[in-house]
């Protein structure tokens, strides 16, 4: 029998999926489009690995780097990052090449990358308001001076209905059932 394939059907389990993250690397010149891009592919990896379908837009002359969809509908994505740690902070813009502040309007959620630390924060862009830069003091002791805190690593809010991602406050349950990640302040993480 030329090329016969035998199989063991009585002893054939499934074996689980394992699913490790996918890391990208991005390697080019350090200037700020080249770091922009490589922030906006760290998070088409990231989402992408969490289960949300990301649309890139043709051209960069929108508004929003990405669209992301999951079982809410579609969320438009601004992604910055940060590299920089001066006077105990990492400083994100929150202005378009332009100067001018995005607005709920063009976007829905801006995503910060703090990129020596590997952290993420998912912010509503209503929580940012007018401001041209917000700070990120992921290891302060100083719950005053850490505003944004509140939306570290909250991949929940690309799941969450408006209302949800408006919300004051800590969420008293999980913003989204269908993730396995959890947010940073999320009552079900373990």
């Amino acid at each position: 029998m030329p090329n016969t394939i035998l199989l063991n059907l009585h002893n054939s389990r499934p074996q689980p999926r394992i699913r490790k993250p996918l890391t990208i690397q991005a390697v080019a010149e350090p200037t700020r489009k080249r770091r922009g891009e490589a922030a906006e592919a760290a998070f088409l990896a990231r989402a992408t690995h969490l289960g949300f379908t990301v649309l890139l837009p043709w051209g960069d002359s929108n508004r929003y780097d990405s669209v992301v969809e999951l079982d809410r509908g579609f969320l438009r994505v601004q992604v910055k990052s940060a590299t920089g740690y001066a006077e105990n902070r990492y400083r994100v813009k929150t202005t378009g090449a332009s100067g001018r502040v995005y607005t709920s309007k063009e976007i829905d959620l801006f995503v910060a990358h703090i990129v020596p630390e590997n952290l993420w924060y998912i912010i509503p862009i209503q929580a940012i308001g007018r401001r041209k830069g917000i700070r990120f003091y992921p290891t302060t002791r100083r719950p005053s001076r850490a505003l944004f805190e509140k939306y570290r690593e909250s991949w929940c809010l690309l799941d969450s209905c408006l209302a949800v991602r408006l919300r004051r406050g800590a969420p008293r349950r999980c913003r989204s059932k269908s993730l396995d990640s959890r947010c940073a302040l999320c009552p079900l993480r373990g």
